[in-house]
């Protein structure tokens, strides 16, 4: 059976991951806030590969987006979600900074 998400770690340390992500059709994140216990998280999603429908990333707090495909936010403070693919395929590039840790 195929799972709808892969999830290849590229980096982990203590501080910082990078993560290539691959969202397949059907696919949704629903809305959530990521816990942390101490210090401040920041995430730098790069969409390298859209979906032809769907699969659109929303977020409460965003300090910013570049042509609707770089993010730059905190997932520990603003609730972020992505709509369900309808059609394609959505691959990110995610690197995640936590400070303070």
């Amino acid at each position: 059976m195929m799972t709808n998400v892969v999830n290849k770690v590229l980096l982990y340390t203590r501080r910082l991951a990078i993560n290539l992500v691959t969202y397949r059709e059907g696919h949704s994140v629903p809305a959530h806030i990521d816990n942390v216990e101490t210090g401040q998280y920041y995430k730098l999603n790069v969409v390298i590969v859209k979906p032809k429908e769907g699969g659109v990333f929303q977020t409460d707090g965003l300090i910013f987006s570049v042509m609707n495909r770089i993010f730059l936010f905190r997932p520990d403070l603003y609730s972020h979600s992505v709509t369900q693919i309808q059609h394609g395929k959505r691959v990110v590039l995610s690197f995640a900074l936590h400070l303070n840790a």
